[in-house]
């Protein structure tokens, strides 16, 4: 498992932030899992002791997308958005809002995977409104939450390869 060695997190401008990080499996195994909801119930959870007991998605141009997560101390935390661009398995560009925001305003994001040997290098990019929003994301220790959430996705990717082969 590659771990939080891989991840990468950069201030690409004022207004953008971006990561990367590898994942042990073909671009449409890691597509899915950004786009099932059962799949993402399982990996995408930060730290341990949240759960994920909402999560739809309507994987369309202009259809939205709602994840709320709950922590027994820490209580709930939802976001949402709407689709605006979907390239199965490549790319898809949604935006985000968090209910509680801890920036001000709304993201842009835009996911893309590419195929290198038997990986796949996930892009994320997330435009912010203003060079203070971006800030408050950087400032927010957010990998705290994506390595953990990456290092399941590589485990489910990893339990997928087997049950395959």
């Amino acid at each position: 498992m590659l771990g939080k060695r891989n991840l990468t997190i950069t201030a690409k401008s004022d207004l953008e932030i971006v990561w990367t990080r590898a994942f042990n499996a073909p671009p449409e195994f890691v597509f899915e899992a950004f786009t099932t909801p059962a799949l993402v119930q399982r990996w995408l959870l930060g730290p341990d002791g949240w759960t994920m007991p909402v999560c739809e998605i309507d994987l369309r141009v202009g259809g939205s997308y709602r994840y709320v997560w709950s922590h027994a101390q820490q209580g709930t935390m939802g976001v949402g958005g709407v689709y605006r661009e979907i390239k199965k398995p490549s790319r898809i560009v949604q935006t985000e809002k968090f209910d509680q925001a801890w920036y001000p305003g709304e993201a842009l994001q835009t996911l893309e995977l590419k195929k290198e040997g038997s990986m796949t290098w996930m892009t994320a990019t997330a435009l912010f409104e203003t060079k203070e929003a971006r800030d408050a994301a950087l400032n927010s220790n957010m990998e705290k939450g994506m390595v953990p959430s990456y290092d399941r996705l590589d485990e489910i990717a990893e339990q997928n390869a087997k049950a395959a082969s």
